[in-house]
């Protein structure tokens, strides 16, 4: 299975499918990331915690 580059949390093939770059297997992110978020085609710090 795939992992998050940020966390290394398991993702699943569909989740990098739909929001990884086609070039990449890997998301740069993911929803288990408390650091980063998805902000468009960009990743940015998180401005809050998420739980």
């Amino acid at each position: 299975m795939p992992e998050c580059e940020n966390c290394g949390s398991f993702v699943t093939v569909e989740y990098v499918r739909v929001f990884a770059p086609d070039e990449m297997d890997r998301p740069r992110v993911c929803p288990n990331c408390e650091d980063k978020v998805r902000d468009g085609g960009e990743v940015r710090e998180a401005r809050a915690t998420r739980h």
